[in-house]
C-alpha cells in the first residue's frame, strides 16, 4: 500500500529555517514524505498516529510563516506533534521515539529550544501562552506566541479559563483550533455540537469564491476591491460564519479553514500575523489524513502499538493469548454489577474505550455519562448523583485523576459521598512516559480522611474490590494496573472484601523476613519468595490489598515477630504505601525493626516500557529478591 520511495524534500530538511526556503510544490511533497516517515515509524515503535497524521499541513504552515523558535509554538497534549519533532532537528532520532534513551512522543523542552512547554495533559497551551505572553510584555519584547488546540482538548475546563483570561487581556496571541471532529472518544459538550455545526472549510471558501468573482465581474473597481479581500471575507464572516462565541469573549475570530491545502494555510497565517490582539483561528483537519486505516478508524489509530502498514491490524507479539487485561475485567465487572444493582452509574472523562466502559455504555446507555476532557466536573458531577442515592464508578486515569484533586476532597470524601473512583494506569504506563505514568495517587489520596485507598494484587482481586468498593457506602479508591492481568482464574462471581484486612499469601518455617506488598507488586513479591525459599531463604509474603485503613494488626505482627520488612509498591515512595507502614509502626510503638521501601524514589520516570522500568527501580522480581538477600545478609 505504502509506495518505497527515496529520500527527497525531508533528507533537505533539518530545522523550520530550510522549509522556508522552498517552493509550494516542494512543501506538498514533503508532507508526503513526512507522512511516510511517521507511518514508517509507528508501524515499528507504536505511538500516537492519527492525529500526527491530520496536522501535517498546518504544521509546516506555522513554521513557514512565524520565525520559530523566536516565536513561541505552543502545543496542547502533544498527540499531534510528530510533524514539528521531524523538521525540528530530530528526524535523525524519530526512530527512537517513546523508546527507553530514545525522543519523548509528547514535546519536552530539554530535547528542543522548539519545544517552549512540556504537554501530555489536555487544556494546557492556552493558559501556558498566555503566560508567555505577559513575560514578553514585561521584558519589552517584540514576538509572536501561537497556541496550537484540538477541539477535544478546548472542551476543558481550563482552556475555557484561559480563553476568558486571554480575551480580557488584549495581548498579541494567536490560537489555533485544529477541529477534528475527533478527540479520543467522540467529543460531547455544547462547544463540540457548536463546532460541528459549523460550515465545512469547504462550503466557506465556495462562499469566499463566489464573493470574489462577483467583485471581478465589476467593471472599473474590481481588481482594487479584491486588495481588500480579507477585510471583505472579516465582514462576511459575522453573516456567514457562526464564530459569535469567540468574538464574545474577545477574539478576532479566523476561519474555519481548510486544514490540509498549504497554500490557504500559509496566506490567511500571514494575514493572521499581522493581526493586533487575541485572535482565533478555526482550522478543519482530518484526523489520520494520508493513511486509510487511520482516517477510517481514527480512535483506534490515536495511540496504535506496532502495526502492519499494509493491513493496518496490531502485530501480534506471538505465543499464547494474554490474559484479559484489567482494563477488560473491569468493564466487564462494572456490568454486572450495574445488572445486579441499579444505583450504580458510570462516568469518564473523554475514554469510554479507554476505561473499558463501552459495553457499559452500550447496556445501560440512561446511566452512562461521557463528560468529555473534564475531569473536575465529572468528579463533582458524580458527588451530585451520589447524594440523590447513586453510586457512580468514576472511571479516569491515574494520571487524570490528578486534575480533580481538590473535588475529590471537598466535593466527594468531606460528604462522605459513596462514589467509586476507578483509576487505570496505576503505577507505570510505558512509553506515554512521566506525563501519564500513575505513580502519585497512593501519596495524594491516603492523606483525604474518609477515602478508603486499595490496589488488588490479580484481575480476580480487582472484582472483588469493585463489589466490595459499590457495597461499602464510602468513597473509595481502587487503583489497577495497565495492560494484561496475571492469568489466575476468575471467580464468576465477584464477593466482598473485609476493609482495611489483607492477607498471608506465602509463610514457609522459620520466615525470618516479611515483604509487604500492595497492588501490582504483590506477584513479583511473591514470585520473589518462591525463588528464594529454593535457596533455603524463607520469606512472608503479605498483601497488604489497603493502602488505607493498613492492616496494622497484621503488618505489625510481622514486624515485631520478623524485625525484618521491605515494603513494596508501584508509586511514589515520598508519601506512599511504604511511607504508611513507617507510620503505623510509629503510631504503634513497632521498634527494633529495620525497614527497606522499595518504589519510585523522588523524581519523575521517564518513558520506556513497563517491563524495563519496573526492572529499573528494583520492583521485578529480580529486584525484590536482590533486596531480600541484601537484608538477609
Amino acid at each position: 500500500m505504502m509506495e518505497e520511495r527515496k529520500p527527497g524534500i525531508l533528507a533537505k530538511v533539518n530545522d523550520p529555517e530550510d522549509i522556508r526556503r522552498l517552493g509550494m510544490a516542494e512543501l506538498n511533497r514533503l508532507a508526503e514524505e513526512i507522512r511516510e516517515m511517521m507511518i514508517a515509524t509507528v508501524s515499528k515503535r507504536g505511538g500516537h498516529l492519527a492525529s500526527s497524521l491530520g496536522t501535517v499541513e498546518l504544521t509546516l504552515a506555522i513554521h513557514y510563516v512565524f520565525d520559530t523558535p523566536r516565536d513561541r509554538l505552543v502545543w496542547d497534549v502533544g498527540h499531534q506533534a510528530y510533524t514539528h519533532k521531524i523538521i525540528t532537528g530530530r528526524k535523525g532520532r524519530f526512530d527512537t521515539l517513546r523508546q527507553k534513551g530514545g525522543i519523548s512522543g509528547f514535546p519536552k523542552r530539554e530535547e528542543s529550544v522548539y519545544d517552549t512547554f512540556d504537554v501530555g495533559h489536555s487544556g494546557t497551551s492556552i493558559s501556558a501562552a498566555a503566560g508567555m505572553a505577559e513575560a514578553r510584555c514585561l521584558r519589552g519584547e517584540n514576538y509572536r506566541i501561537i497556541a496550537v488546540i484540538g477541539d477535544g482538548a478546548i472542551s476543558a475546563g481550563m482552556a475555557f479559563e484561559g480563553l476568558n483570561w486571554v480575551g480580557d487581556r488584549k495581548k498579541n496571541l494567536i490560537i489555533i483550533l485544529n477541529d477534528n471532529e475527533m478527540c479520543i472518544s467522540p467529543n460531547v459538550g455544547a462547544l463540540s455540537s457548536y463546532l460541528n455545526r459549523i460550515m465545512t472549510g469547504q462550503t466557506v471558501n465556495r462562499i469566499r469564491t463566489e464573493v470574489k468573482t462577483f467583485l471581478k465581474s465589476i467593471p472599473g473597481i474590481g481588481g482594487q476591491m479584491l486588495k481588500f479581500s480579507r477585510q471583505v471575507e472579516e465582514s462576511l464572516k459575522t453573516f456567514f460564519v457562526p464564530g459569535a462565541i469567540f468574538e464574545e469573549l474577545g477574539f478576532t475570530y479566523v476561519g474555519p479553514l481548510e486544514g490540509h491545502r498549504l497554500d490557504h494555510l500559509i496566506q490567511n497565517l500571514k494575514n493572521v500575523r499581522t493581526l493586533e490582539g487575541p485572535v482565533l483561528v478555526h482550522v478543519v483537519t482530518q484526523k489520520g489524513k494520508g493513511y486509510k486505516f487511520a482516517e477510517d478508524d481514527p480512535a483506534r489509530f490515536h495511540g496504535i502499538p506496532p502495526f502492519d502498514i499494509e493491513t493496518g491490524e496490531t502485530v501480534a507479539s506471538g505465543g499464547s493469548p494474554p490474559p484479559p487485561s484489567y482494563t477488560k475485567v473491569f468493564g466487564r465487572t462494572v456490568v454486572k454489577l450495574a445488572d445486579e444493582d441499579s444505583r450504580v452509574v458510570a462516568i469518564t472523562a473523554a475514554m469510554s474505550g479507554g476505561t473499558g466502559l463501552d459495553r457499559f455504555a452500550a447496556e445501560f446507555p440512561n446511566r452512562f455519562y461521557d463528560v468529555g476532557m473534564a475531569e473536575q466536573h465529572g468528579v463533582t458531577f458524580a458527588a451530585g448523583l451520589a447524594t440523590q442515592g447513586f453510586v457512580p464508578i468514576v472511571a479516569i486515569y491515574s494520571t487524570f485523576m490528578q486534575r480533580a484533586y481538590d473535588q475529590v476532597i471537598h466535593d466527594v470524601c468531606l460528604q462522605k459521598l459513596p462514589i467509586v473512583l476507578a483509576m487505570d494506569r496505576g503505577g507505570f504506563v510505558g512509553a506515554d512516559g512521566p506525563t501519564h505514568h500513575g505513580l502519585f495517587d497512593f501519596a495524594f489520596l491516603r492523606t483525604v480522611p474518609n477515602l478508603i485507598v486499595m490496589a488488588p494484587k490479580d484481575e480476580n482481586e480487582l472484582q472483588h474490590m469493585l463489589k466490595t468498593a459499590v457495597e461499602c457506602g464510602r468513597p473509595v479508591s481502587v487503583r489497577y494496573p495497565r495492560g494484561a492481568g496475571v492469568g489466575v482464574p476468575l471467580d464468576e462471581n465477584p464477593r466482598t472484601l473485609p476493609i482495611g484486612k489483607g492477607e498471608i499469601l506465602f509463610d514457609p518455617p522459620g520466615a525470618a523476613l516479611a515483604v509487604v506488598a500492595i497492588g501490582a507488586c504483590v506477584h513479583p513479591a511473591l514470585e520473589a519468595a518462591e525463588l528464594l525459599w529454593a535457596e533455603g531463604i524463607p520469606v512472608r509474603v503479605i498483601n497488604a490489598r489497603f493502602v488505607k485503613p493498613l492492616d496494622g494488626e497484621l503488618i505489625c505482627l510481622a514486624a515485631r515477630e520478623l524485625k525484618r520488612v521491605i515494603t513494596v509498591e508501584e508509586d511514589a515512595l515520598m508519601g506512599g504505601f511504604g511511607s504508611a507502614v513507617l507510620e503505623l509502626f510509629a503510631e504503634k510503638g513497632v521498634s527494633g525493626v529495620s525497614v527497606r521501601r522499595l518504589g519510585v524514589p523522588d523524581e519523575f520516570a521517564p518513558h520506556a516500557t513497563q517491563k524495563e522500568l519496573r526492572r529499573m527501580y528494583g520492583i521485578d522480581a529480580a529486584g525484590i529478591a536482590a533486596t531480600i538477600r541484601e537484608m538477609w545478609r
